[in-house]
């Protein structure tokens, strides 16, 4: 469903080697190859090369090759390939990868220079590990040449956050939104609370609207529930394995709603920030709310048993992507399905309603020799037709364009699911990447969950989070 589950430990090791090793061969990478189709004449963009009127058959009779993640998002893209193809004459040839192994094939790929693939899925995180090597196509100048790009695919339209999330300098602690356009965003997930109505309706609960209430309501309904007949039941599922996609699900949103960072940037070096006093008292709380109303074996727990405790009636709440709970709430996909509604969660100080996302985004090979060919397939990928279609028919859940958001067929849709719509309306403005770009992001965050580990055991909280400080410090300034 999304590409949460699984400990980065490796991907980590064949980034960091790769970067090293690659380094010299990809230091123009980032350029463009010159002529439109990247075989190398000039110095800038190969997008400058595209000129007279747009034309979606410009490049009829060329193969696009892509690496794609398994994922539902794919699932509709593949079968909304022949549409392409009809438009634009250009075969598109494809591999599909689990995502145990996904990354993993992605990075060597692009470390090795072979340029096997032209396309690929990514996420926006990874724009932070693969940008600085030059592995990946700056898109934006072709987005703003109107040789390259048709009108219809409409910038404008994207929620401008989302296209922010893949922008970036490169420069450790900049903020997004600055600098290349290394990726697109395709699909993307808010973090949010979903919960069973029906043990809310018994216990005679509601949505927590602050912090300090979604802890009082985890704990009652781990101690009530199975009183009320729903034995075993536990409070509220968020992640706790010792890796990073523990970090930026219900964790950071409810972090950075309480205006706490990461990170600092001073002087142009990036400082760790999540032992200050308010961090530490907030990471005691979040530890204290999962040992009194978390599930037993939470130092286990990826998206996916959050998922399924939730619609295996199993958990009363879950803080975490909306898609997580959305897959178990459509009609007859579990036990929960019709008693599982939406809430934006609980507010920080002054009414926060920040909120951490996770982007699928689709990206160009910068050693790609296909580059003309390869724009116009992201083009469409990520253009009103497909997605329209892709939300409607098959499980584009959040869009990424305002005008998928407002269509009424979308809306008809996701009315089933109540409380989907109006939790997405009213986060979808704050919600942006919480954290702060710089490429020890995986092991930081690795890091950091396994100090989260070690509070929930028992640890001084202050201690802990002082030595993964301490720790931080040295690999990240």
């Amino acid at each position: 469903m999304d590409m949460h589950a699984h400990d980065r430990r490796r991907f980590l090791a064949l980034g960091a080697a790769a970067a090293a090793s690659a380094a010299p061969l990809l230091t123009a990478c980032g350029a463009g190859f010159g002529d439109g189709d990247g075989n190398g004449k000039g110095g800038g963009s190969a997008a400058d090369d595209i000129t007279g009127s747009f034309d979606w058959k410009r490049a009829e009779g060329r193969t696009v090759k892509a690496l794609l993640n398994k994922h539902p998002y794919t699932d509709a893209l593949i079968a909304d390939l022949k549409a392409f193809t009809e438009k634009t004459g250009i075969k598109v040839e494809y591999d599909v990868f689990p995502e145990d192994n996904y990354f993993d094939k992605l990075t060597v790929d692009l470390s090795s220079g072979r340029a096997s693939y032209d396309v690929f899925m990514l996420g926006a995180y990874m724009v932070w590990q693969y940008g600085p090597p030059g592995w990946l196509e700056d898109l934006g100048p072709w987005m703003r040449n109107s040789s390259a790009t048709g009108a219809e695919w409409d910038r404008a339209d994207f929620f401008p956050n989302l296209l922010s999330a893949d922008q970036w300098s490169l420069k450790a602690g900049a903020p997004l939104g600055q600098g290349g356009q290394y990726a697109l965003p395709w699909g993307w997930e808010t973090n949010v609370v979903a919960y069973n109505t029906e043990v809310f309706k018994k216990l005679g609960l509601k949505p927590a609207e602050t912090f300090d209430e979604l802890r009082e309501v985890a704990g009652a309904i781990t101690r009530r529930a199975p009183g009320a007949g729903f034995d075993g039941m536990y409070g509220v599922a968020v992640r706790g394995s010792r890796s990073w996609a523990t970090i930026h699900p219900g964790f950071m949103t409810m972090y950075a709603r309480n205006g706490l960072k990461d990170f600092t940037v001073e002087g142009g070096k990036v400082k760790p920030a999540m032992n200050s006093p308010e961090a530490i008292a907030f990471t005691r709380d979040w530890a204290e709310m999962v040992k009194k109303g978390g599930p037993p074996s939470w130092t286990s727990y990826t998206w996916y048993q959050c998922s399924s405790d939730l619609g295996a009636k199993k958990a009363g709440m879950l803080f975490d992507a909306d898609t997580a709970a959305y897959f178990q709430a459509v009609k007859g996909a579990s036990p929960a399905s019709g008693k599982i509604a939406f809430h934006p969660g609980p507010k920080g100080p002054g009414g926060s309603l920040a909120t951490n996302m996770w982007i699928w985004s689709l990206g160009m090979n910068a050693r790609s020799r296909n580059k003309s060919a390869a724009w116009l397939f992201l083009q469409w990928a990520t253009g009103k037709e497909h997605l329209r279609k892709g939300a409607i028919e098959y499980n584009h859940i959040d869009p990424v364009r305002k005008s998928v958001s407002q269509d009424p067929a979308y809306k008809d849709k996701m009315r089933a699911i109540p409380g989907f719509i109006e939790t997405f309306e009213t986060v979808v403005d704050q919600t942006e990447i919480q954290f702060t770009p710089q490429e020890q992001f995986f092991d930081a965050t690795t890091s950091w969950a396994a100090a989260l580990q070690e509070i929930y055991g028992g640890k001084n909280a202050s201690s802990v989070l002082n030595s993964l400080a301490g720790d931080l410090a040295s690999k990240v300034g």
